[in-house]
């Protein structure tokens, strides 16, 4: 794939393209609409406090990990297209609450909601797969999150202009962020409209279970079962932080970290329920994945983006109290952090694509990072501003490159669970996010960027050692197996008994098969007592017709 095929916008592949990266952008920019009008908010709310908006921002991001991990499970099961459709569309409603609400505790409680939205990058890395042959698929998805991740840097450009140019007033920023959830409900109905979750019908291929990843040997299970821990249980040091600022007390702390330790109970327990059946049945070798592929890439993407969001947050006042610059000079200096997303992540994604090995390319990019972020921890006032802001951008391109050819890898390790495996990489995304912003309670700036940099190179040890090169992964199929091939005649099958079905029960509204348990149930829904009589005498004539 070409750079020039972008413009190609009557293939049907690059209309799908734009169509989700716009999709992600909408999303992102309703994420991050909050913190630049924090000081409208401040001005006209006199019952906020500076306290309760870094509550806010607590919140909005505390949401985003499980939900990534439960659109995951949703995509392998509906696909990409109902999925973002929803989500967007449901996401809408937080967010004007948001806009409108009159207490600490609706604003709370809306953006705590609204923080799902994040999960909206798995969508769309999902529906990209679908469209992307694997010998492309790195630049695409590059392309898709670079342009998408950049809501964010937009949101901080222009939200401030439109709440106080267009609309004005006090409660400009309340209808500005309406106007930003509008937006998006609307983009997610026409979404439904104009795309298709793949080229063909049969492009999504589902897993067996939706429930829980799908793995290959009892070793990997253990392996999932460890991961899985992280997820949910990150959310510990989100209660740990509002208990030390004191929103929460004893209590409510200990119901909340019970709670926590359930929902990984219950998520460890699901991962054990789906997979020990299919463990016991055995696994045709065709069908196996390396599991150790996505515990590297999980770790590879709490080292990159995880680092990415939390050093974002703190760059502007780094820069400000290292140089002595005014908050305006530093916050332009490391807003060029995020305006590399616009070439460097999609430049990831084609390396991977071109360099024909797309480990070799993801060890690169890590050992990139981790020389980056080394240099940025020694930097100091006595650096010259200008090598200070070259290193920055430079570390930028490692981390954003780094990204893009993480989820250049993703979609090649197992087709049937690409959603899956992308939600919980991009659930270590924010819990690398969680743990870097922990940790910078604690420490300066320079040994903040030095703990991150040792993280990288972590994680670049861990690929060195766990990550395989994707089967397939420069081919213009992707690769099937003995079970999806199975799978996917069990849906035709399906497909046409529903069918002939729906014929001999011609009168009712839905006509469906579903498995429950170890069998079928069939469920037909009639307007009418008439209307069932009828069918059942059509039902009682056919044996006689056919004897006769």
């Amino acid at each position: 794939m070409q750079v020039s095929s972008l413009f190609r916008v009557r293939n049907k592949e690059i209309q799908a393209l734009h169509l989700t990266w716009i999709a992600f952008f909408i999303c992102f920019y309703v994420w991050f609409n909050m913190a630049p009008l924090a000081s409208s908010m401040l001005a006209s709310a006199d019952w906020l406090t500076r306290d309760d908006l870094r509550l806010f921002a607590i919140a909005n991001v505390a949401l985003t990990i499980p939900a990534r991990i439960l659109v995951g499970m949703a995509l392998d099961k509906w696909g990409p297209r109902r999925v973002f459709s929803v989500l967007m569309v449901s996401m809408a409603i937080p967010t004007f609450v948001f806009a409108f609400g009159e207490t600490r505790e609706q604003l709370f409680v809306s953006r705590l909601v609204l923080s799902s939205v994040g999960a909206s990058f798995v969508v769309g890395i999902h529906m990209t797969a679908l469209w992307f042959k694997p010998r492309d698929i790195g630049f695409a998805e590059g392309f898709y999150a670079g342009w998408g991740n950049f809501g964010s840097a937009a949101a901080a450009m222009t939200i401030p202009t439109i709440a106080l140019l267009i609309y004005g007033g006090p409660d400009g920023w309340r209808w500005a962020i309406a106007t930003s959830g509008a937006v998006m409900g609307l983009y997610g109905v026409f979404y439904w409209f104009a795309i298709t979750d793949g080229p063909h019908k049969d492009s999504h291929k589902k897993p067996r279970k939706a429930t829980a990843l799908e793995v290959s040997s009892w070793r990997d299970l253990v392996m999932l079962c460890i991961f899985t821990v992280p997820m949910v249980g990150v959310l510990s040091i989100v209660v740990y932080r509002l208990q030390l600022m004191g929103y929460v007390d004893g209590m409510t702390a200990a119901i909340c970290y019970g709670a926590i330790a359930v929902i990984v109970a219950y998520q460890v327990w699901l991962a054990i329920k789906v997979n020990v059946p299919i463990l016991k049945k055995g696994i045709p070798e065709d069908d196996r994945y390396p599991f150790s592929s996505v515990a590297a890439l999980n770790l590879t993407y709490f080292a990159n983006f995880g680092a990415e969001l939390a050093v974002v947050s703190m760059l502007p006042m780094f820069f400000q109290e290292t140089w002595g610059l005014t908050a305006v000079a530093a916050g332009m200096i490391a807003s060029t952090f995020a305006f590399v997303n616009l070439f460097a992540r999609p430049m990831g994604g084609l390396v991977s694509d071109r360099m024909g090995n797309r480990r070799f390319v993801m060890l690169a990019y890590m050992f990139g990072i981790g020389v980056g972020f080394a240099l940025m921890g020694m930097m100091n006032s006595s650096w010259p501003l200008v090598i200070a802001v070259a290193i920055t951008i430079g570390c930028s391109f490692f981390v954003q490159g780094a990204e893009g050819a993480t989820f250049g890898i993703i979609p090649s390790i197992k087709r049937r669970v690409t959603g899956q495996i992308a939600g919980m990489a991009g659930a270590y995304g924010n819990v690398g996010a969680v743990v870097y912003l922990f940790v910078f309670m604690f420490v300066d700036a320079s040994t903040f960027f030095l703990i991150i940099s040792a993280g990288a190179f972590l994680s670049w040890a861990v690929c060195w050692m766990w990550l395989r090169e994707p089967e397939g992964g420069f081919d213009e199929e992707y690769v099937l197996s003995s079970v999806d091939h199975a799978i996917a005649a069990e849906a035709r099958v399906k497909r046409d008994a529903e069918a002939e079905i729906t014929r001999l029960f011609a009168g009712s509204h839905k006509v469906e098969l579903a498995e429950r348990g170890a069998g079928l149930t069939l469920t037909a829904r009639f307007r009418d007592m008439d209307e069932l009589q009828r069918v059942v005498g059509r039902l009682r004539q056919a044996p006689e017709a056919s004897q006769s």
